[in-house]
């Protein structure tokens, strides 16, 4: 064994997530319904765990909110299943939040070909990660969320080390305390979820754990932005029948209108259900809810304040 490796070894050795639980040792002698039972344990215990880092998700939240009010993007990067979890948060807010296309943007080492398969090297590579931020054009109106479960991951890490050093925002997401990541980022989001039910197994309790800050992170941004009226997902995009559908129910939450004056408000907008609640709320034909909502920043509560007069 190299050097370089006991080294890697003992850094492994220290963290949490790669803990080793001898009480766990015969999970593979257990009937399925006591190890589905151990899981089902397992996973009651990761929201209490983001519970206790809220504050720092809350402080993150705004950083990003007011970066992206100022035309920034919302960036992910990470390897493996944090890569992936990262992508998944990105490609669910154009459909959800109607956002532009590359305002939220998910990276993960290797490419698109890490999505689905293993790329050898590539969460190693502190230099793929600055290629891959240059290749965006990152700046100071930025924001670069930075995954690792370990959060010792050099290609998350650099990319948080380097976009930094351009000036953008930075958060570091990572489920070991005293991590290179959070260190590295100007907010570091740490949820100690403990050991794996699988030593070492972080797309498990850990993964979900990073879900749920991301949920979160993404989520309250968008609310914060006026992406939604309430709870309701005015700016959803209307892509497939099942949207569609989906869309005429936010107006008819949002309203109380009936079905005929909900499709009239609907053509009026070319299908915009923020624009088709305006116009039904305050009154208004198509074009002057486009504008009041273009003048207030495309929020809904705002605009009908100044519609109201």
């Amino acid at each position: 064994m190299t050097t370089e490796h006991r080294a890697l070894r003992a850094e492994l050795d220290s963290l949490t997530t790669e803990a080793f639980r001898p009480e766990l040792a015969d999970i593979d002698t257990l009937p399925t319904l006591d190890l589905a039972r151990l899981m089902n344990g397992e996973d009651a215990q990761v929201a209490a765990a983001v519970g206790r880092r809220l504050p720092e998700i809350s402080a993150a939240v705004d950083a990003i909110a007011a970066r992206m009010a100022d035309g920034g993007r919302l960036v992910y990067a990470g390897a493996g299943t944090a890569g992936r979890l990262g992508v998944l948060d990105a490609s669910e807010c154009p459909p959800t939040f109607n956002t532009r296309p590359g305002q939220v943007v998910g990276v993960i080492a290797g490419g698109p070909e890490a999505l689905v398969t293993s790329v050898e090297g590539a969460e190693d590579s502190a230099e793929l990660a600055r290629q891959d931020l240059d290749a965006l054009g990152i700046g100071a109106a930025d924001t670069v969320v930075g995954i690792s479960a370990s959060g010792r991951t050099p290609y998350a890490v650099a990319a948080v080390a380097h976009a930094r050093a351009l000036g953008a925002l930075t958060v570091g997401l990572a489920c070991n305390e005293g991590s290179p990541l959070a260190a590295a980022a100007e907010h570091g989001v740490e949820v100690v979820v403990g050991p794996e039910l699988l030593t070492g197994s972080t797309r498990l309790k850990a993964g979900t754990a990073q879900k749920l800050v991301l949920n979160m992170l993404s989520t309250i941004t968008m609310i914060r932005l006026g992406k939604t009226y309430g709870n309701l997902m005015v700016d959803v995009r209307a892509s497939n029948d099942k949207l569609r559908a989906r869309s005429r129910r936010i107006v008819a939450l949002a309203t109380g209108a009936p079905d005929a004056e909900i499709e009239d408000a609907l053509t009026a907008t070319g299908g915009e259900v923020k624009n088709a609640v305006l116009v039904i709320l305050a009154g208004v034909d198509g074009p002057t809810a486009a504008r009041l909502l273009e003048e207030s920043g495309g929020r809904l509560r705002a605009a009908l304040t100044t519609a109201a007069g």
